[in-house]
């Protein structure tokens, strides 16, 4: 069964495909996502998100990007970016504490990214959280 950590990697990994160019990834989110065996309110939980971030995107990336010290956006690599958007979607939208949505971040980061990107993405989802605060 799948877990909330689960479909959260699962929306990591959508909006990594929407970032590389995949720009209709929605049309085909059921199938993926059932696939990765996320289903029911894990699913509905999943859909949420990822519709949050891609409405709210201009935001979200605003967001990140006042955050980003001596860092281009253009330059993030594409897992990172879509940790970072869902981190921050999840900080500016949702009802989880911080601590909670940064650290699932950076449980995702270890699993899909660099190692060095679990700090870097800590540090500015953190910046995140203390401006909304």
């Amino acid at each position: 069964m799948a877990t909330r950590h689960h479909a959260r990697m699962a929306v990591v990994s959508l909006l990594y495909a929407y970032d590389l160019g995949n720009k209709s990834i929605a049309e085909y989110s059921d199938e993926i996502l059932e696939d990765k065996k996320i289903r029911n309110k894990q699913k509905e939980f999943a859909m949420t998100l990822f519709r949050g971030v891609m409405d709210n995107l201009e935001v979200v990336d605003k967001a990140i990007e006042t955050h980003l010290k001596e860092w281009d956006f253009d330059r993030l690599g594409s897992i990172e970016r879509a940790t970072l958007r869902l981190g921050a979607y999840e900080i500016l939208y949702g009802d989880l504490d911080s601590a909670v949505v940064i650290n699932e971040a950076i449980e995702i980061t270890k699993a899909f990214a660099a190692e060095q990107s679990p700090k870097f993405i800590n540090g500015v989802l953190d910046a995140i959280a203390r401006d909304k605060s």
